[in-house]
């Protein structure tokens, strides 16, 4: 893949649920005229495969056996969101309330880890530029990445953002969400595999005062910038 910007390379995002992520990760990609991965729409797609066969996500080994058996597809193109299992479009059901209950436990088996630590290595591999989103890119996935950024934003603030998201206004319903994700920063937190944490030569950005723009901003400006070490360095 071309880049307008004239960046090749591989920027990793991280960070916990509800920091935006996502929206960030693809506006900087489109920026970057880079690929995008969305790591956390692979482990999501694999809970669904978990979910459909009736397997009990905390059962570790029933929900290795069902990933192993499950052909999950992504896209990388910034613009659209391709999600498959076995040749069903799951891009919508993966944001569910059901998947996001379960997501973690699914995430923390690591022989799931493992297999989709390889294909996202696989999809990376065919980029000239990609910026790659998820828990543990910097530190597992790619350790080797041009640029690092965990982003991160305070709970409640995130919690609004997920409720502004899913057209929410009741104050208790708000407060659940910010509850339901310090429950999830303390699960990715504290697993054994992979645990969420920013690698240690990451930048760490806060967007609990900062809009979506101005963290694109941040992170586009740190890809230039080690674009232009390296072309210096060359």
């Amino acid at each position: 893949m071309s880049t307008m910007s004239g960046f090749r390379g591989q920027v990793t995002l991280d960070g916990p649920s509800g920091t935006g992520k996502s929206s960030v990760a693809r506006s900087v990609a489109s920026r970057l005229g880079a690929a995008y991965l969305d790591t956390g729409a692979m482990y999501r797609a694999a809970t669904v495969a978990v979910l459909d066969a009736g397997v009990d996500p905390e059962d570790g080994e029933a929900v290795a056996r069902v990933v192993a058996g499950a052909r999950i597809e992504v896209g990388t193109a910034a613009g659209t969101e391709r999600v498959e299992v076995d040749g069903t479009d799951v891009a919508e059901r993966i944001r569910s309330a059901e998947v996001t209950r379960s997501v973690s436990a699914v995430s923390a088996v690591p022989a799931v880890r493992r297999r989709l630590v390889d294909q996202q290595r696989s999809l990376v591999a065919a980029a000239d530029a990609v910026v790659v989103e998820g828990r543990d890119i910097g530190t597992v996935v790619l350790p080797d990445a041009d640029v690092k950024v965990y982003l991160t934003a305070a709970p409640e603030a995130r919690a609004e953002r997920r409720a502004l998201q899913l057209g929410i206004s009741d104050p208790a319903e708000v407060a659940a969400l910010a509850a339901d994700l310090r429950r999830r920063d303390e699960y990715d937190s504290s697993r054994a595999d992979s645990p969420l944490r920013p690698a240690a030569d990451a930048v760490v950005v806060d967007s609990t005062d900062l809009d979506r723009e101005g963290v694109v901003d941040r992170v586009v400006e740190l890809a230039l910038a080690a674009a232009g070490a390296r072309e210096v360095g060359a």
